[in-house]
């Protein structure tokens, strides 16, 4: 442990997900698994999407340039136990924050189309642009609506998926 982490606002709306609590680990990874990790590298090579990123000889994804399509390249390469299965989403979910473009007026729905999942939807009001709405079943924390932002509206925040079907 022992890392700085940021919380301000800004970032977080930004999609600098540092203030979630802890950095967002590959599908797959554990905070106790990850204890196993010898930062080699070889996961950030294998990536296809280029968002694993070491940060103190650890894994880390950045969502910035593009998202996890949950390939299990990362896993394959990995010589250490740190990949613990290959799920399909992540522990979080996609946030818009309130720079949304289309809460303030300007059309906009690059996250809709960015979305693999189909978890961001528009919904119509009189006098204005659609306004996005987040379907939080449907989403798998890829961070591809985090990448096509244009206003870095878009942040993420832990979602408890067993908890959310009670």
């Amino acid at each position: 442990m022992g890392e700085g982490i940021d919380t301000s606002r800004r970032n977080f709306l930004r999609g600098r997900y540092e203030g979630y609590g802890q950095r967002v680990r590959p599908p797959g990874v554990t905070a106790a698994s990850l204890e196993a990790c010898t930062g080699c590298g070889k996961c950030v090579d294998a990536c296809p999407t280029h968002i694993i990123r070491l940060i103190a000889d650890r894994p880390a994804l950045d969502f910035s340039v593009a998202e996890c399509t949950f390939c299990g390249q990362c896993a394959e390469l990995c010589p250490e136990p740190v990949f613990t299965g290959r799920p399909q989403s992540f522990p979080h979910v996609a946030m818009i924050g309130e720079s949304c473009l289309a809460r303030n007026g300007t059309d906009c729905q690059a996250c809709r189309d960015g979305c693999p999942a189909e978890a961001i939807r528009f919904r119509p009001r009189a006098g204005g642009p659609f306004l996005p709405e987040l379907r939080e079943e449907a989403c798998t924390g890829c961070g591809a609506c985090l990448a096509v932002c244009p206003v870095a509206a878009i942040g993420i925040r832990e979602f408890d998926r067993e908890r959310a079907y009670v």
